[in-house]
This record gives C-alpha cells, structure tokens and sequence, in this order.
C-alpha cells in the first residue's frame, strides 16, 4: 500500500513525550511503537464541522487501528494524564476520555472517604 503523500501530517498524532514504564526497550519513548504513525493524522482528528455520521466513522476506523497498537495502553494513560482534549488516544474518543477521567476523579474521593473514618477510629482507639 502507497504512503499519502502529505506524510508529514503522520506523525501530528503522536506526542513528543514518554509515557508510563513498559517492558520494551526503554531508551526510546513509547510512541515510536504506535501504529499511527504510519497511518493519517485525519483518522484521529476531527475536521472542523465534521458530520455526526461522518466523526462516529473516522471515530470507530480510528479504534481499529488502536487495538492492533502493542502500545495502546501508554497512549491512553498519555491522554488521561495530559489531558489531551481532541482526537482519539488510545482508543477513546475525547468524550470518552472524559468519562474516565470523572469516574477515576469519583473513585479516588470515595477511596479517600472512605479511608478517613477508619484512620478516625485507629487514633480514638
């Protein structure tokens, strides 16, 4: 298969940091594993005033890609902890990503409540 030829675009997808600890070879940041680097940056970014049907498209082509990717986790972990506000990381969509991040932002406040009382009862014990 032809490369596009505005290639340059490819990498757009892809952040210039590291992401959290893999097994691989440390010395080269995560992303130069991604499988979207050799696909278009389009895929993973909306156009402005893209069509609902046309973006649950791109969206769900997008996925496709991600789930082959032997890095999919660090980039998600990447976009949750950024926050990357556009585009599909990881194989979550933006709206997606948010929902996450709320359930994660949930969990750690009833972790934490939950966590008090008992430190309460240790002290007065």
């Amino acid at each position: 298969m032809l490369q596009p030829p505005h290639s340059s675009l490819q990498v757009a997808a892809v952040p210039a940091q590291r992401g959290p600890a893999r097994d691989r070879d440390q010395e080269a940041p995560w992303h130069t594993e991604a499988v979207c680097r050799r696909d278009e940056a389009g895929l993973f970014f909306a156009p402005s005033k893209e069509p609902t049907a046309a973006r649950l498209s791109r969206e769900e082509a997008a996925k496709r890609v991600c789930a082959r990717c032997p890095v999919m986790v660090e980039c998600r972990e990447h976009a949750l902890l950024q926050p990357e506000p556009y585009g599909v990381w990881g194989g979550l969509t933006a709206a997606e990503r948010r929902v996450v991040l709320a359930r994660r932002r949930r969990r750690d406040l009833e972790l934490k409540n939950t966590a008090r009382p008992a430190g309460r009862i240790a002290a007065a014990g």
